[in-house]
């Protein structure tokens, strides 16, 4: 099997701003749910680049270009600060207020997580870049590098690939939350799952 050279930092470490790269990748990785505010790429881009935080956001590139981006929250910094004015001046007053109003409480809401608790969000490749492991590296990173005892995520139902993915790395699913209008969203359940810091440990050493 063909190994890449995948390398991961943190957004925040950059000398160079990279915000339109990240939302290119994010509007990639989101295609399907973005399709209701736009068709436009670059509209979305443009949109969903001002409303990055690069404090809490991991870059992965292959061959010096971004192919992959995670975001690790806290109960003081998510990944997106959804704006209302922006995504009305972007797509129109009605779909910009139908898009604050369904993202607010996705991504604006403060996690009542505590201190020592890191959220996995946000997470998406480009294209071309699936099925190479980048999404393991980016997940493998953080979790070496960040200082959090407790990491949670949540996974669609639907996204078999991504849940496996998060039992591999020793996450396990502790809630699922039945998801109103399932038929419209295209999933029935979120999946909450989690990994303590010292479980990691528990077979056969930290991740590496």
């Amino acid at each position: 099997m063909k190994r890449y050279e995948i390398s991961v930092r943190p957004m925040r470490e950059l000398k160079h701003d990279v915000s339109r790269e990240v939302a290119a990748v994010f509007v990639d990785g989101y295609e399907k749910d973005l399709a209701f505010l736009s068709n436009n790429r670059e509209k979305l881009v443009e949109a969903f680049q001002k409303m990055i935080s690069p404090d809490v956001f991991f870059i992965a590139t292959l061959e010096d270009e971004i192919v992959g981006i995670l975001a690790c929250s806290n109960n003081k910094n998510r990944a997106l600060t959804i704006d209302k004015t922006i995504l009305r001046n972007s797509f129109g007053y009605v779909k910009g207020s139908m898009a604050y109003h369904f993202m607010k409480d996705e991504f604006n809401k403060k996690l009542s997580y505590q201190d020592e608790t890191g959220y996995i969000e946000c997470v998406a490749t480009t294209v071309k870049a699936r099925s190479k492991g980048v999404s393991t590296a980016l997940m493998r990173y953080v979790l070496a590098n960040e200082n959090y005892y407790r990491y949670i995520l949540e996974v669609v139902d639907t996204n078999e690939v991504a849940y496996r993915l998060y039992k591999k790395l020793g996450f396990t699913e502790f809630e699922r939350k039945k998801e109103r209008f399932s038929k419209m969203k295209g999933f029935k359940h979120r999946i909450y799952m989690e990994l303590c810091v010292y479980t990691r440990y528990k077979f056969g050493g930290p991740l590496q």
